[in-house]
């Protein structure tokens, strides 16, 4: 499913918790690094006041929703290898 286009519509996944969010401190620690990112609450970043990037779980996993022109691109995020792709992802939409 990575850079996949998610399809939203119907399909309600629960924002992350807390709890996931602090295991994914190291990864969160790395995104805030990038420039031109503001990030309002935690694990819910903007660019240029828009929406860029948040988190979702479900039983499932862990999934990073990526803002995209006006679509997200959804990534798992529950390996290191996953994270990595997520943060390379980022770093493309950014020097876009």
């Amino acid at each position: 499913m990575a850079g996949a286009h998610a399809d939203l519509i119907g399909f309600t996944m629960k924002h992350a918790g807390t709890q996931t969010l602090q295991r994914l401190s190291d990864l969160l620690d790395q995104i805030r690094q990038r420039p031109g990112l503001k990030e309002k609450k935690l694990g819910i970043f903007y660019r240029n006041a828009k929406s860029f990037l948040h988190f979702h779980e479900d039983p499932a996993g862990t999934f990073a929703d990526l803002t995209v022109g006006e679509t997200f691109d959804r990534y798992p995020v529950n390996t290191a290898k996953e994270c990595k792709a997520l943060l390379a992802a980022i770093d493309r939409s950014l020097a876009e």
